[in-house]
């Protein structure tokens, strides 16, 4: 399958996924999380969806330029995603679900995933800079 097929249906997915995600947090874990917990919880709701669309833009740009560094912006993203918000949902999560002891090995990961996401931006724009249309 061609990388923009595949990522277009991996990012599709993500969208979905952060839906489900987004209404469990809103309808389930309201009444059992914290306000801190259920604000983390938000926070990597609302950086998931943002970076699904830059997922989707990050694409779009190296169908139409073939720019290497587009496509590894979406690498980046799909990363930043995994660990930025990844990270926050067990965190937020981490007495529910038993994982207390991790939080010393989770706390970490979100700056790692933050840090995915600001190359992947400047990927982004340095794969739009090359641009020749």
């Amino acid at each position: 399958m061609e990388f923009y097929k595949k990522t277009f249906f991996l990012a599709s997915l993500l969208g979905a996924f952060a839906v489900v995600l987004g209404a469990f947090g809103a309808h389930s874990l309201k009444s059992v999380l914290s306000e801190t917990q259920l604000s983390a919880y938000q926070t990597g709701i609302t950086y998931h969806f943002y970076h699904v669309f830059a997922i989707f833009i990050s694409t779009w740009l190296y169908m139409q330029s073939q720019q290497s560094m587009a496509k590894w912006a979406v690498r980046f993203f799909f990363i930043g995603i995994l660990l930025f918000s990844g990270s926050l949902y067990l965190l937020s999560c981490k007495d529910l679900l038993g994982l207390g002891a991790f939080q010393k090995i989770l706390g970490p990961i979100t700056p790692v995933g933050g840090l995915f996401f600001i190359i992947a931006w400047i990927l982004l724009g340095l794969a739009a800079l090359k641009w020749k249309k």
